[in-house]
C-alpha cells in the first residue's frame, strides 16, 4: 500500500500530495468554489517542479476541493485591489501566464479531474491538461464578455486548438455555461461519467498510463505540441525525442518484457 506524502505549498489554497505513481495537486479554497487567486497561481510552477523531479510520479491530476467546483474562475474579489491598474493587470497577467505556460510545458501527463463549475480561469487551467475527465453535472464556460475581459492570444489558440474556431467563438460570445454532454461533444473534455466514478476513473487512467514507457509518453506530448505549431513546427527536435526513446533501456526492457509475455517494468530510462 502507498503511503500518502504531502508536498509543502507556500498557501493554503493550494495543496500537494503523491500518492505512488500519482502527483495530486488541489485547489483547495471551497468556500468560495476554488476561485484561483494570486497566491495560487504563484504556487503552480513549484509544485510541478517537485512532481517532475521525482521520477515515481508518472501522472499529475489537478482536483478542486469539495464537490462543488474544479475552479470556479479566477478570484474576481482580489480584481479591486490586483487587476485596477495597467501594471497591478500587467503583474497579474505575468503570474497567471507563467503557471499556464508551467503546466502546458509539464513533461508529464496531466489530467484534470473536474467536478462541479469549471469556469474562466479554471477552464484555462483544465485546457492546460493533456486530459480532461469529469461528472456528467460539471459545467464549463468562460464568462471574459461579461466582465469586459480582454482574453490573451495564447489562451484563446490553446481552447482552439482543442475544439476548433467555431466552438470557441460560440463559448466567448454567448458567455453561456455549458454542460457535459456539450463540452464532450465539442471536444473540450475526453470522457464524462457519474459523480461516484470520476476519482476511481481517474485513477484507473492512471494505473494504465503509470504503466507505460515515460520517455515514449513525454515524446508524444512534446510531438503533439510541436505539430499544432504548423509551419514553425520544430520537427528535428522531435527526431531527437524519439531518437532517445529507441536509444532507451526502456525500449530494451519493453522488446523483452513482450517476448518473454510478462508486463514491462519502466524506469524512464
Amino acid at each position: 500500500m502507498n503511503a500518502r506524502i504531502s508536498v509543502p505549498v507556500a498557501t493554503e489554497n493550494m495543496l500537494a500530495e503523491i500518492d505512488g505513481a500519482i502527483g495530486w495537486i488541489t485547489f483547495n479554497k471551497p468556500s468560495r468554489r476554488n476561485a484561483v487567486s494570486l497566491d495560487m497561481w504563484q504556487s503552480i510552477p513549484s509544485i510541478l517542479d517537485r512532481f517532475e523531479q521525482d521520477p515515481a510520479v508518472r501522472v499529475i491530476v489537478l482536483k478542486g476541493a469539495g464537490d462543488q467546483a474544479f475552479v470556479s474562475g479566477a478570484d474576481i474579489s482580489q480584481f479591486e485591489k490586483a487587476r485596477s491598474s495597467e501594471a497591478g493587470n500587467a503583474h497579474y497577467d505575468q503570474v497567471s501566464g507563467l503557471a499556464s505556460e508551467r503546466l502546458i510545458a509539464c513533461g508529464k501527463p496531466t489530467i484534470a479531474m473536474i467536478r462541479g463549475w469549471c469556469i474562466g480561469g479554471g477552464l484555462a487551467i483544465a485546457v492546460g491538461c493533456d486530459l480532461r475527465i469529469a461528472t456528467d453535472t460539471a459545467r464549463f464556460g468562460i464568462p471574459a464578455a461579461r466582465l469586459g475581459l480582454g482574453y490573451g492570444a495564447s489562451g484563446v489558440k490553446k481552447l482552439m486548438d482543442l475544439v476548433g474556431p467555431a466552438f470557441t467563438k460560440e463559448i466567448f460570445f454567448t458567455a453561456r455555461h455549458f454542460s457535459a454532454t456539450e463540452a464532450e461533444a465539442m471536444g473540450l473534455v475526453n470522457r464524462i461519467v457519474a459523480d461516484t466514478a470520476l476519482e476511481d476513473l481517474t485513477r484507473h487512467y492512471c494505473a494504465t498510463i503509470g504503466e507505460n514507457a515515460p520517455m515514449t509518453m513525454h515524446a508524444l506530448k512534446r510531438t503533439v505540441d510541436e505539430l499544432v505549431r504548423g509551419e514553425k513546427a520544430d520537427m528535428a527536435a522531435c527526431e531527437r525525442l524519439v531518437k532517445a526513446c529507441f536509444d532507451s533501456q526502456d525500449y530494451i526492457e519493453g522488446r523483452r518484457a513482450f517476448m518473454e509475455k510478462r508486463r514491462p517494468l519502466f524506469r524512464g530510462i
